[in-house]
This record gives structure tokens, sequence and C-alpha cells, in this order.
């Protein structure tokens, strides 16, 4: 591995987005307030702030380093379930719409990054689906059909320049997309000041409500943010309790880099057919390229294996690229998979003023870059042609099989509590690690530093009490129901939580 490779991976991960952002001191108004200053808040943001409209962008945490830093920016308009399975959940005329929104969110943050002179890496690649062993063959047949249905342009082809793929089926996707999402996201963050827009890091929302003049945004400091109109822009929404969190569900996913040779492998994005599948794709690093491969998803909390996963994923690339440099990162990032695979991005449910935007099934790129275009129309406009692909109101019945099998999961975990810990005792706790331990009638998140100091909180995460389980690959607190986490001693640091957990007395 050359030192340029090295300088270019932790360029990618530890980019500033703004590094000058301060925190909310004081109450003020806005014409618009922005909660969460990932790509879809900041889409949204600068659209909004082009219009002459005066904008209030906060973030609990650094300004553009949620899950936004960690994806592995894929752009591309097909699917991330497939044509096939949209056509089936959402008809023929939705999907097509979905397609459209998507193909079109590309084209904007083509404008954007061109218009705004953003150096971010931005570039049309040919996407690829191929075919993964064992799976079924007439899988890509059927993903043909429907993404032709949709209008989406798609080529049968055969093989993949990997090793041992030359004859394996593939679908080929003309002019999809990549960039660099934190390079992105800081010129547009630029552009936002430029026009006026105010940032406010390290600054948590804990309320978002109306009233008869507007909305009042409330912070955990008592500060207030008076406002005509919010959106809430987290990975989970913080102002909505049921009506969409009980639509999608939280996954982790993984995401590994490595050193290639510049020009071993063509510049585009490849994805196989494994569920969960495998991603691929190139990030230019000077003397030679960096590999980007993600997958080994799980529900988020139900496995605490990060090691074996990273080991599968580095197996798996290394069998098809045999040559490949070294290891240089590996990361994890969080996804909201809806349960008929589009996102919900419109109007709060029972809401006049609010807006959200959540639910980026694995595509939070594009699906950030809908959310600019959409809701500026809906505030500007009062309309937009993708209201009904988006709805956030929408009851998916065709998916009703998938909502059961998710809200199970709810049920199960609530069945924890009765359940014996991960250890007997806290004297069994190893510094730097976090398990659960019963105490008395009540589930304890213990957790020692590399001190040996010990910090008890209790088990139910503080949105709806779900049993939150240890992550020691991210060392915090995960809740499986809702995508929540929390630091070692309890600080709520994602979304739907606002409230640390509580404290417990040993």
């Amino acid at each position: 591995m050359n030192v340029s490779s090295e300088k270019s991976v932790s360029a990618w991960m530890s980019t500033k987005v703004m590094e000058d952002a301060p925190s909310l001191s004081r109450s003020e108004s806005t014409e618009i307030v922005i909660v969460g200053s990932g790509i879809a808040g900041m889409s949204v943001a600068y659209e909004l702030v082009k219009a002459g409209k005066d904008v209030v962008i906060l973030d609990r945490g650094p300004i553009g380093k949620g899950m936004t830093s960690r994806t592995t920016a894929h752009l591309t308009a097909e699917c991330d379930d497939g044509f096939h399975e949209m056509i089936g959940r959402r008809g023929e005329e939705l999907a097509r719409s979905w397609y459209e929104s998507q193909a079109a969110s590309i084209d904007r943050i083509e404008t954007n990054q061109r218009e705004l002179h953003i150096d971010c890496d931005f570039r049309r690649l040919e996407g690829y689906l191929f075919q993964a062993p064992e799976t079924e063959p007439e899988m890509l047949d059927r993903e043909y059909e429907a993404t032709k249905k949709v209008g989406m342009p798609v080529f049968q082809e055969k093989g993949v320049p990997f090793g041992g793929q030359a004859a394996t089926p593939t679908l080929r996707y003309p002019n999809q997309a990549t960039f660099h999402p934190l390079k992105y996201l800081a010129g547009i963050a630029a552009a936002i000041r430029k026009a006026g827009g105010r940032f406010y890091a390290e600054t948590t929302v804990e309320r978002v409500e109306e009233d008869a003049n507007g909305v009042q945004v409330t912070t955990t400091a008592g500060h207030v943010i008076g406002a005509k109109q919010a959106v809430v822009a987290t990975n989970s929404p913080i102002n909505d309790r049921y009506a969409i969190h009980t639509k999608q569900a939280p996954y982790r996913t993984y995401a590994m880099a490595f050193s290639i040779a510049h020009d071993r492998l063509p510049d585009g994005l490849y994805w196989d057919t494994f569920d969960p599948y495998h991603y691929v794709r190139l990030q230019p690093g000077g003397g030679s390229d960096i590999l980007i491969v993600g997958g080994e998803d799980h529900k988020t909390g139900e496995a605490d294996d990060a090691e074996r996963r990273f080991t599968r994923l580095e197996a798996w690339m290394r069998s098809l690229l045999p040559d490949l440099g070294r290891e240089l990162h590996r990361w994890s990032g969080q996804i909201q998979d809806t349960i008929d695979f589009a996102g919900f991005i419109g109007r709060n449910p029972g809401s006049k003023r609010s807006y959200v935007v959540t639910g980026d099934s694995g595509q939070g790129m594009t699906h950030g870059s809908v959310a600019g275009i959409l809701i500026s129309d809906l505030i500007l406009k009062g309309d937009s042609p993708w209201i009904a692909v988006y709805d956030p109101s929408r009851k998916p019945l065709k998916a009703a099989g998938t909502y059961l099998r998710e809200n199970v999961s709810v049920a199960k975990n609530f069945a924890e509590y009765v359940a014996p810990g991960d250890i007997s005792s806290l004297d069994e706790l190893r510094p730097g690690q976090g398990a659960i331990v019963r105490q008395g009638m009540s589930k304890v998140a213990a957790y020692r530093d590399t001190n040996g100091e010990l910090m008890l909180r209790s088990a139910a995460c503080s949105h709806l009490g779900c049993h939150v389980h240890w992550n020691s690959f991210e060392n915090c607190w995960d809740c499986p129901c809702h995508g929540s986490q929390f630091a070692p001693d309890g600080t709520a640091l994602n979304g739907p939580a606002v409230s640390s957990l509580a404290k417990v007395e040993r």
C-alpha cells in the first residue's frame, strides 16, 4: 500500500463538513428550521435558501457527521430490493414514479456539484447487478422485465470483471453515479451559509410542536426556535412515536476499504443477488485506488459479531479479486428499511407545518436528494408529483406480511426483560466491555471503562422502553426496535431517542 492510499481513505472518513458551527445558545426565530444535517437536511436547506428562505439547521452532533458519513455512496436509480418486488408492492405506476424521482435526484446532485464547483469526485458510471452462486437464476430475468416496465434503461449481458465471473449473468444499468459524500456536503453547507442559512451543532432537539402561529422546536437546553415550518431529517424521526416507526425497521450494514492497483477494476458500481447482498465501488486515491465493499446486513441489535461479518466480507471480496491490496479501514452504519421499499418523505402524519424524511431503505444518498426536491416543492409550491410515492401517511396493505414480521421483533424484544442477563455478576465485566446484568427485577446496561469505573444505566430505551443490546464494534448500546443508539454512559447518540438511558444505582 502506498502512502497516498492511506491519506485518501483517511480523508474519506474524516472530511470535515463544517468545523466552526456553534451550539445554539439562545432562542431565536426563522422561517424554516431543519433538524438533521446529513444529505437529506442539507438538500432541503439548500433548495430553500436558493429560493430566498431564512433557514436554521440543527444537529445533535457535528454538522454532517451522522449516518451520511458512513455511506458507501452508490448513486443508483435501481431499486435496492428490485423493481419486480416494488411493482408487486406498489404497482407499476408508483414504481415508475419512484424510478423517475431517484434518477432526478442523481441529476440534482450532478447539477449542484457542477454549479457550485464542488470537487467531490462525482462521476457517471455503469451499474452491474450480477448473479451470485446458488441464487435463483430467474431472478435477473424477472428484474430485467420489471426494470423495462418502469422505464429505466437496462441491458442483459454476461460477465463482470471479477475472477471467475466472465460468463456470469448480469444486468447493466447505464448512467448511474458516485461521489465523495462529505466533500459534497461541505460544498452544499458553504453555499447554504453564504445564502444566510445558520447552523448549530451539538444541539439536541427535544420536542417539535405546532401551534396556531407555526412550529416551536425546543432543545434539551431549553432554547426554542420559532418557525413557520419544520423539517425533521434525522436517520430515524424524533418527532413521531408510532405512525412511521412501525412501518420501518433499523438494519446495520458493514463496509471495508482496501487498496487496489489503479485500473485493476473498471470504475463502476457492482452488487450481487445474495440476500443480504454485497456491493462494491472504487474511490480515486492517487497512486492507487481504494475499493469499498459493503454488506453482511442484520437487524440492529440482534447480533454482536462484527468481526465475523468483516471476515466474511473480506473473504468474499478476495475470492473475486485475489490480488486485492491490504485493508485500510472498516466501519458500519445504520439504515432504515421500510416495508414497501420507498422512504417516508413529506408532511409528517397528523401535522400541518412539519415534514419528515426517513426510511432510506439502503439508498440514503438518493433518498436524501429526493427529499431536497420534494419537500422544498411542498413548502414553496404546495405540491409535488412524487407525493404518493413517499407519503409518510401511506398504509401499504400489500406489505402486511412484512409489517407483521418486522413488528414481531418488537414483541420479542420486550420478552427479553424476563430472561437472564448476558453475565451473572458485574464482577465478570472486563475493562472496555458492556453487558446486560439482571439486578433484582430490572435489567441494567453495565459498562466498565478502561480505568475500571462502572457505568450503570437502565436497559430500557428512553424512546419506547425496548431492551437495548451492547454493540462491541461501535462501543455503544443499540435499540433493536427503532434504531436508537446510546454511548457507554447512556447518552443518546442517534434518534428516535432524545433522552439518555436512566441512571441506576448499584
